[in-house]
């Protein structure tokens, strides 16, 4: 299964609640940090729904 590596390049502040708490679930702290998840359904959807403040990549 693929995997996808996901920046935070952009603040919260200013956004939405829900975006915030979003970010966080997807395991943020800190800007320009870097994660990596398993590729699912439920991860593309919370990637969707904060997708102008994080970066996608791709890892085979």
């Amino acid at each position: 299964m693929a995997r996808l590596r996901i920046t935070y390049v952009r603040s919260v502040i200013g956004q939405k609640p829900d975006h915030e708490r979003t970010v966080q679930a997807l395991g943020f702290r800190r800007l320009n940090q870097t994660v990596e998840h398993e590729d699912s359904p439920q991860l593309r959807g919370m990637v969707h729904k904060v997708r102008h403040l994080v970066k996608v990549e791709e890892t085979p």
